[in-house]
This record gives structure tokens, sequence and C-alpha cells, in this order.
């Protein structure tokens, strides 16, 4: 019985030892990409931890009961009531206790993508086959996603013709874009640059068609492109106008 606690006790100290890993939350702030990042983090050191003390238990256990005579014939030891039952319930409390733990680590991440900063600038965003159109209020509408640096950006879909859905990478966010309905997902650009933006529903034969880039920049230049393309659609709407 005292081998088989002092085993145990040497498997437990084991998972105790990574749980610092587990645990630490330094640098944890709430966005998406990077609540993201964070979570399959810990599960990759979580699942790495697991594999190599089942490896080395394996490994151990495949040593120490090798064979020695091929006319040999093994015996299992015998357990008490007490151990037996240990075995069963220490062990799969520890993975339970382990299973809880990344769960509710994935429902606070959840909850951090399903509640909207308040500084959060709307976009309106119309998926059609097969492009999309982004509205930023004050009748300016583009094809093209832009957006400022530093500030937490909010999409609103919905589609006009079929089922769509959003992905953009690099700001780890995807959701579904659905006709008669709207749906939405938050992001915060923190780096100037491209960023992929693609439909990952196929919406028809030119579904490859949707891939486009997000373009972050800093927020002065988002002013400057903000008021080129206002001035724009009013010179076309006075157009408009004069040929009508």
């Amino acid at each position: 019985m005292r081998t088989l606690l002092g085993k145990m006790s040497l498997s437990i100290l084991g998972l105790i030892a990574a749980a610092p890993a587990f645990a630490q939350e330094d640098g944890y702030e709430r966005d998406p990409a990077a609540g993201w990042d964070y979570l399959w983090h810990e599960i990759v050191i979580d699942i790495t931890v697991i594999g190599i003390i089942f490896s080395i238990a394996a490994i151990w256990m495949v040593w120490k009961y090798r064979t020695k005579d091929e006319n040999a014939v093994g015996t299992a030891p015998k357990l008490s009531k007490a151990a037996a039952i240990a075995w069963v319930l220490i062990p799969a409390s520890l993975f339970m206790a382990d299973d809880f733990f990344l769960s509710a680590k994935g429902w606070t991440l959840w909850n951090d993508y399903r509640r909207i900063p308040d500084e959060a600038k709307e976009i309106r965003v119309t998926a059609y086959q097969w492009y999309w159109e982004f509205d930023y209020g004050d009748e300016i509408i583009t094809e093209e996603l832009v957006v400022p640096k530093g500030q937490p950006i909010v999409l609103r879909m919905t589609s006009e013709d079929v089922l769509h859905s959003l992905y953009i990478p690099g700001f780890r966010v995807k959701e579904d874009v659905m006709p008669g309905r709207v749906t939405y997902v938050w992001f915060n650009p923190k780096e100037v640059g491209e960023y992929v933006h693609t439909c990952t529903e196929y919406c028809g034969t030119a579904h490859a068609e949707m891939a486009t880039n997000v373009r972050v920049v800093e927020q002065e230049e988002y002013d400057a492109w903000f008021e080129q393309v206002k001035e724009e659609a009013k010179a076309a709407s006075l157009n408009d106008n004069t040929q009508g």
C-alpha cells in the first residue's frame, strides 16, 4: 500500500509542479486575440505535461514488467478495496479538475468575445455573392475594411443572399453571417499592417473571391482616409444629382 501511495504521490507532485504554468495570468488582457493565444498556450502546456507523464510511465512499465522467460505467466498484484478505489478516484479527480480548469478559462474567453467594449467603433457589414460592403456611417460605404490602430472594432453583420462566414485569423475572430439576422464580432487591432479577411462558408461558385485584407493604420492616416472617402462620396452624389 505504501508503494502504491508513493507512486501516486509522485504523479500528483508532477501535476502540481506544472500547475503554476497553467495558472499564470501575467500579460492577459480582455482582447479576443490575446485571450485566444493565452488559452491555446495553456492547452499546449497541459497536453504536453500530461503526455510526458504518461510516456514516462508507459516506458517504465514496459521496461520493469518485460518478460524474461517466454513461458512465464504474468500475475497482477492484489489490491485492497481502498487501494482499488484510490486508483480510480484520484486519477479521475485530477483529470476532471484539469478539464474543469480549462473549461472555466474557455468560458471566460467566450464571455470576452461576447462583451463589446463601450468605446468600440461600430462598422456595419453586409455580405453578398461575392463581396463585402462596410458601412462606416455618414453614408460612407466601401468594399475595403480600414480601421484605426488601438481602437476596438465591432462588426455587425448580415447577408443579402446566402449564408457566409466572416473570418479574420490575425484577430482570432470568426462568425456566421446570415440573411435576416444580425451577428457580430469585435477585435482590437494593435499593430499597423494588413490582415487576411475571408469567407469560410461555401457560398457559391466565386466563394474564393471573397478573400481580401483588413488594413490597420494609425489614427491620423485613418482620419485622412475617412475624409477622402467622404469627399469622394459627396462628389459622386452631386454628380448623380446633376445627371438626374
